[in-house]
């Protein structure tokens, strides 16, 4: 009973670190990708993170990019999912990764943690829908 309950507040509280953090999954998921894959070539630590920074500016400014100048509302929409599909598995990994000792029943896991990526998600898609109120309305 007790790992339940701590299980639980384990959920809360990561729920809500998720929520502040759901901006940032996008920018981060594509930042440690092209990091590794630089540093892959044997570059160097200093050019890989350099270009691993560049990288996650451009796929920020490329969404908000889209958001703003776009008139296709299946754009828009495609845009939205970029940004809104890192914050989700995000959500659910972090959330997986906490409780996964905690939890016996792996359809409960499953729902905890499924649940938790949406929240995430519905956080980020939030958060970009902030940044799109400052679009110009056309």
């Amino acid at each position: 009973m007790i790992l339940i309950l701590l299980a639980v507040m384990l959920t809360a509280a990561l729920c809500v670190i998720a929520w502040y953090l759901a901006t940032w999954a996008l920018p981060v998921m594509v930042a440690v990708e092209t990091f590794r894959f630089i540093h892959a070539t044997e570059v160097g630590f200093l050019l890989s993170a350099l270009a691993a920074a560049a990288t996650a500016l451009l796929s920020v400014a490329l969404v908000l990019l889209v958001l703003f100048k776009a008139r296709n509302p299946i754009l828009c929409l495609l845009a939205r999912a970029v940004f809104v599909i890192p914050a989700m598995i995000a959500g659910y990994a972090v959330l997986h990764g906490v409780t996964h000792d905690a939890i016996e029943s792996a359809l409960a896991l499953k729902l905890l943690c499924g649940t938790a990526g949406l929240i995430t998600g519905i956080a980020a898609l939030i958060n970009l829908n902030g940044f799109g109120e400052l679009a110009p309305q056309v």
